[in-house]
């Protein structure tokens, strides 16, 4: 059975418009964070592109692909808390894979 509460590499996000949390990578304007996000189809307000769920028409909060370091899913509703950032280096760490 597939653990749903962890950290996955970004390129097997869903992109069918389903929430899922991301990291978004720390930069200039702060420290990593955890975020609500969808895949958007293009529309009069914007691209293609990862947009922040709390979004709204003429204000959306889009994120550029580089910007998430990776994804998981929802949390079951039972779930107490956020999960915190994913703080590794090396994206080679997520899903085990630099085992």
């Amino acid at each position: 059975m597939d653990e749903p509460n962890r950290w996955r590499h970004m390129a097997s996000a869903p992109k069918d418009g389903s929430r899922i949390l991301v990291t978004v990578r720390p930069s200039e304007q702060g420290p990593a964070e955890v975020d609500l996000v969808y895949w958007s189809r293009g529309d009069q307000f914007g691209a293609d592109g990862w947009r922040a769920s709390d979004s709204s028409p003429g204000r959306v909060v889009e994120y550029a692909e580089p910007e998430l370091k990776c994804w998981m899913p929802m949390p079951s509703v039972s779930r107490a808390s956020t999960p915190t950032p994913w703080e590794g280096d090396d994206d080679q760490e997520l899903d085990g894979s630099g085992i």
